[in-house]
């Protein structure tokens, strides 16, 4: 019986003591977990934001160096290179009004005491008229072009609707009526505000003339000194203007021929240097 009641006490202190160990360890193992996942885990979420921040900052910077400061949500550095085009065609033309002066004062100092005889003097001075550096007077015409207008339709039957290559202004549109003019017996011819020499090059790019460094665009002018009748008869002889004629009379573009009477024409005041060519020796 001893052994009996040794027994349950036995089992009694012991299952007393565990109980309240497990008891006490269960409550301290808990809180450890929760700190250890606090402390050295991390989570998917704040990984994402951080993500997402490091791509938005690269977002903004990559925006920025593109930018250099202009808004590139606009068209605004296409205007910008058509002002900076503009800007240097009117620098040139003033440069060459500012060339034209200072040759006229050194032909002026020349003429002075050059050393040449009368003879010498006038084979100069013609030579100089025949290259177009001289100012010219005479009975003129004046040719203008313009564009059709932009909502042109064929005014003839049989004729297909315009493609937007008919209703502006060519090249070749332009060398026609120069060429016309010349074969006429042109003395001068004077493009726009410029006078033309025997290396200017008339050519178009776009809808828009470039002329000796210069940019201009329709209506163009192109005006000439010499026999009216004469010039007139070339113009309608041209096998090249024949052709511009028909676009004229099917889809609108411009066409004018005026008599201007007495005019003068201004001497070409641009270089005479050649840069892309060499005279044959």
């Amino acid at each position: 019986m001893s052994n009996s009641a040794d027994s349950p006490e036995a089992g009694s202190g012991d299952s007393s003591e565990p109980g309240s160990g497990t008891a006490e360890s269960d409550g301290s193992s808990s809180p450890a977990t929760g700190d250890a996942s606090a402390q050295g885990g991390v989570r998917p979420v704040r990984l994402l934001t951080v993500g997402v921040f490091a791509l938005a900052g690269l977002i903004f910077f990559t925006s920025f160096d593109t930018a250099k400061g202009t808004n590139i949500r606009t068209d605004a550095s296409l205007l910008k290179l058509s002002d900076l085009i503009q800007e240097r065609s009117h620098k040139n033309g003033q440069l060459d009004e500012s060339n034209g002066v200072l040759r006229d004062d050194v032909e002026a100092l020349a003429e002075r005491d050059d050393g040449s005889t009368e003879a010498e003097d006038a084979r100069l001075t013609a030579l100089e008229k025949n290259a177009g550096t001289q100012r010219l007077r005479g009975q003129a015409i004046t040719v203008t072009l313009n564009d059709a207008p932009p909502n042109a339709t064929a005014k003839l039957p049989g004729y297909p609707e315009p493609q937007p290559d008919y209703l502006v202004i060519h090249q070749q549109d332009l060398q026609a009526v120069v060429n016309a003019l010349w074969l006429g017996g042109a003395k001068g011819i004077k493009v726009m505000d410029q006078r033309l020499i025997s290396t200017s090059a008339v050519r178009c790019v776009g809808n828009t003339l470039i002329l000796q460094g210069r940019v201009y665009s329709p209506p163009y002018k192109i005006q000439a000194v010499g026999d009216p009748e004469k010039l007139q008869k070339a113009l309608a002889e041209s096998k090249a203007i024949q052709n511009y004629m028909v676009y004229v009379n099917v889809y609108g573009l411009g066409w004018k021929v005026t008599e201007d009477g007495p005019v003068t024409l201004p001497g070409y005041s641009g270089t005479v240097d050649l840069q892309y060519a060499k005279p044959v020796e």
